[in-house]
């Protein structure tokens, strides 16, 4: 019955994730944090440090929080949930999405949706920040990798091993 609440949990979130699964952060920690705790804020994010290194799409994330929670029936459980709906709704949306390629209404759409995918994003990234920023050290390595990405074109990859062994290396 467990895996039926992770399936419920991710569909949910597979149809709010508007412009990606990174907009649905802050409302995936709500859920499997705060509401059901079946997951600490610690290994919420190292959870999702794992999905970022990971090769292939970084919200496969959920089939580790799936699998912690409900073994292998919730690991599938929460792949179906976040991946299949979205995909049926992309898969409906873009039919008829494209039948209207010329209309004004599918451009101010596009233009409307554009800001709102990016505060989602950003909302995410606050949300997942302050869920494992808690100390003087944390703040130190988020700053150093902010101020990385916007001077330097580099991998995340190399980062997030970098910020996680400054971290190793200074106890946080």
């Amino acid at each position: 019955m467990l895996a039926l609440q992770v399936l419920a949990v991710f569909s949910l979130l597979s149809i709010l994730a508007v412009g990606g699964g990174t907009a649905v952060l802050p409302e995936m920690k709500a859920l499997v944090v705060d509401r059901f705790h079946w997951l600490t804020p610690d290994e919420f994010g190292r959870i999702y440090s794992l999905g970022q290194l990971a090769p292939g799409p970084n919200m496969l994330m959920v089939s580790v929080i799936g699998h912690r929670v409900a073994g292998y029936a919730g690991a599938v459980a929460a792949l179906v949930g976040f991946f299949l709906p979205a995909g049926l709704l992309a898969y409906a949306v873009t039919r008829v999405w494209d039948r209207y390629s010329d209309s004004p209404l599918k451009v101010a759409c596009e233009r409307g949706l554009a800001p709102v995918t990016i505060g989602l994003m950003l909302a995410g990234t606050l949300a997942l920040g302050r869920t494992v920023i808690d100390s003087a050290d944390d703040v130190t390595i988020a700053a150093a990798v902010t101020a990385i990405l916007l001077a330097v074109r580099i991998n995340p990859v190399f980062l997030i091993l970098g910020g996680g062994l400054a971290g190793y290396l200074i106890g946080s």
